[in-house]
Protein backbone atom coordinates (compact mmCIF):
# COMPACT_ATOMS: atom_id res chain seq x y z
CA UNK A 1 0.00 0.00 0.00
CA UNK A 2 1.33 3.10 -0.61
CA UNK A 3 1.55 6.21 1.54
CA UNK A 4 -1.68 8.28 0.05
CA UNK A 5 -3.58 5.13 -0.03
CA UNK A 6 -3.01 4.78 3.69
CA UNK A 7 -4.11 8.26 4.54
CA UNK A 8 -7.22 8.30 2.68
CA UNK A 9 -8.19 5.22 4.49
CA UNK A 10 -6.84 7.24 7.52
CA UNK A 11 -9.16 9.82 6.69
CA UNK A 12 -11.93 7.76 5.48
CA UNK A 13 -12.61 6.01 9.54
CA UNK A 14 -12.01 9.08 11.23
CA UNK A 15 -15.00 10.54 9.06
CA UNK A 16 -16.80 7.26 9.53
CA UNK A 17 -16.10 7.53 13.83
CA UNK A 18 -17.07 11.31 13.77
CA UNK A 19 -20.54 10.61 11.58
CA UNK A 20 -20.94 7.34 14.02
CA UNK A 21 -20.81 10.09 17.06
CA UNK A 22 -23.39 12.69 15.36
CA UNK A 23 -25.99 9.80 14.89
CA UNK A 24 -24.93 8.26 18.33
CA UNK A 25 -25.78 12.17 20.09
CA UNK A 26 -28.97 12.40 17.63
CA UNK A 27 -30.35 9.40 18.79
CA UNK A 28 -29.40 9.96 22.40
CA UNK A 29 -31.43 13.21 22.20
CA UNK A 30 -34.57 11.49 20.71
CA UNK A 31 -34.28 8.74 23.03
CA UNK A 32 -36.21 9.38 26.45
CA UNK A 33 -39.22 10.92 24.64
CA UNK A 34 -39.22 7.66 22.38
CA UNK A 35 -38.44 5.90 25.35
CA UNK A 36 -41.76 7.07 27.42
CA UNK A 37 -43.76 6.95 24.57
CA UNK A 38 -43.35 2.69 23.97
CA UNK A 39 -43.42 2.16 27.60
CA UNK A 40 -46.98 3.91 28.02
CA UNK A 41 -48.14 2.39 24.88
CA UNK A 42 -46.88 -1.22 26.65
CA UNK A 43 -48.72 -0.15 29.39
CA UNK A 44 -52.07 0.14 28.69
CA UNK A 45 -51.99 -2.77 26.43
CA UNK A 46 -49.61 -5.02 28.51
CA UNK A 47 -51.48 -7.50 30.74
CA UNK A 48 -50.61 -7.61 34.27
CA UNK A 49 -47.42 -8.69 35.53
CA UNK A 50 -48.46 -11.88 37.40
CA UNK A 51 -50.87 -13.10 34.60
CA UNK A 52 -48.11 -15.21 32.97
CA UNK A 53 -48.46 -18.56 31.76
CA UNK A 54 -47.16 -21.31 33.61
CA UNK A 55 -46.85 -24.79 32.86
CA UNK A 56 -45.90 -27.22 35.70
CA UNK A 57 -44.84 -31.14 34.93
CA UNK A 58 -46.21 -33.36 37.75
CA UNK A 59 -43.28 -35.73 37.38
CA UNK A 60 -42.14 -37.78 37.54
CA UNK A 61 -45.14 -40.28 35.69
CA UNK A 62 -47.89 -41.60 37.59
CA UNK A 63 -47.80 -45.52 37.05
CA UNK A 64 -50.81 -46.92 39.10
CA UNK A 65 -52.93 -49.78 38.84
CA UNK A 66 -56.29 -49.72 37.81
CA UNK A 67 -59.56 -51.70 37.35
CA UNK A 68 -59.92 -53.76 40.62
CA UNK A 69 -59.63 -57.57 40.56
CA UNK A 70 -58.37 -60.29 38.08
CA UNK A 71 -55.75 -59.44 35.72
CA UNK A 72 -53.47 -56.39 36.72
CA UNK A 73 -53.90 -53.70 34.30
CA UNK A 74 -51.83 -50.46 34.31
CA UNK A 75 -51.89 -46.47 33.11
CA UNK A 76 -49.03 -44.09 32.95
CA UNK A 77 -50.05 -40.96 32.86
CA UNK A 78 -47.20 -37.91 32.26
CA UNK A 79 -49.17 -35.02 33.20
CA UNK A 80 -48.35 -30.75 33.38
CA UNK A 81 -50.70 -27.95 34.98
CA UNK A 82 -51.08 -24.38 33.48
CA UNK A 83 -51.46 -21.92 36.02
CA UNK A 84 -51.67 -17.91 35.16
CA UNK A 85 -49.92 -16.03 37.87
CA UNK A 86 -46.42 -17.20 39.82
CA UNK A 87 -48.80 -17.34 43.19
CA UNK A 88 -50.65 -20.29 42.06
CA UNK A 89 -47.34 -21.56 40.52
CA UNK A 90 -45.74 -21.48 43.77
CA UNK A 91 -49.07 -23.01 45.22
CA UNK A 92 -48.68 -26.11 43.17
CA UNK A 93 -44.95 -26.48 43.70
CA UNK A 94 -45.53 -26.47 47.72
CA UNK A 95 -48.37 -28.88 47.61
CA UNK A 96 -47.06 -31.67 44.95
CA UNK A 97 -46.44 -34.29 47.04
CA UNK A 98 -50.65 -33.70 48.04
CA UNK A 99 -51.19 -33.36 44.21
CA UNK A 100 -49.73 -36.54 43.42
CA UNK A 101 -51.17 -38.74 46.20
CA UNK A 102 -54.51 -38.03 45.77
CA UNK A 103 -54.19 -37.96 41.77
CA UNK A 104 -52.66 -41.48 42.22
CA UNK A 105 -56.16 -42.63 44.46
CA UNK A 106 -57.99 -40.89 41.68
CA UNK A 107 -55.84 -43.12 38.68
CA UNK A 108 -56.25 -46.13 40.58
CA UNK A 109 -60.34 -46.18 41.20
CA UNK A 110 -61.05 -46.08 37.27
CA UNK A 111 -62.57 -48.88 36.05
CA UNK A 112 -61.35 -50.27 32.46
CA UNK A 113 -64.82 -49.10 30.65
CA UNK A 114 -64.03 -45.63 31.98
CA UNK A 115 -60.39 -45.51 30.39
CA UNK A 116 -61.37 -47.17 27.24
CA UNK A 117 -63.22 -43.85 25.57
CA UNK A 118 -61.90 -40.75 24.44
CA UNK A 119 -64.80 -39.51 26.62
CA UNK A 120 -63.92 -41.50 29.34
CA UNK A 121 -60.55 -40.35 29.71
CA UNK A 122 -61.81 -36.01 28.82
CA UNK A 123 -63.85 -36.79 32.17
CA UNK A 124 -60.51 -38.18 33.62
CA UNK A 125 -58.64 -35.39 32.78
CA UNK A 126 -61.35 -33.03 33.85
CA UNK A 127 -61.74 -34.79 37.29
CA UNK A 128 -58.29 -34.64 37.87
CA UNK A 129 -58.51 -30.71 37.49
CA UNK A 130 -61.58 -30.55 39.78
CA UNK A 131 -59.20 -32.60 42.62
CA UNK A 132 -56.34 -30.41 42.35
CA UNK A 133 -58.34 -27.20 42.48
CA UNK A 134 -60.12 -28.86 45.41
CA UNK A 135 -56.92 -29.66 47.08
CA UNK A 136 -55.44 -26.52 46.70
CA UNK A 137 -58.44 -24.06 47.51
CA UNK A 138 -59.07 -26.04 51.01
CA UNK A 139 -55.07 -25.31 51.82
CA UNK A 140 -54.37 -22.33 50.38
CA UNK A 141 -58.37 -20.75 50.01
CA UNK A 142 -57.78 -20.44 46.43
CA UNK A 143 -56.43 -22.01 43.32
CA UNK A 144 -54.78 -20.69 40.15
CA UNK A 145 -54.96 -24.22 38.13
CA UNK A 146 -56.46 -23.24 35.22
CA UNK A 147 -55.72 -26.53 33.13
CA UNK A 148 -54.59 -29.77 33.10
CA UNK A 149 -52.99 -31.91 30.30
CA UNK A 150 -52.25 -35.55 29.44
CA UNK A 151 -48.64 -35.10 27.89
CA UNK A 152 -48.88 -38.92 28.16
CA UNK A 153 -51.33 -41.25 28.49
CA UNK A 154 -50.41 -45.18 28.18
CA UNK A 155 -53.00 -47.77 29.00
CA UNK A 156 -52.12 -51.54 29.33
CA UNK A 157 -54.62 -53.78 29.70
Amino acid sequence: MSVSTTMLIKKAMGVGILLLGVLVAVVSAQEPQDVQEKQDASASSAPPANARTTYIPLAPPFVVNYGGPGRLKYLKAEMSVRVDDLESANSVRHHMPLIRNNLVMLFSRQSEEEVNTQEGKERLRQTALKEINDLITAEDGKSGVVEVYFNNLIIQQ
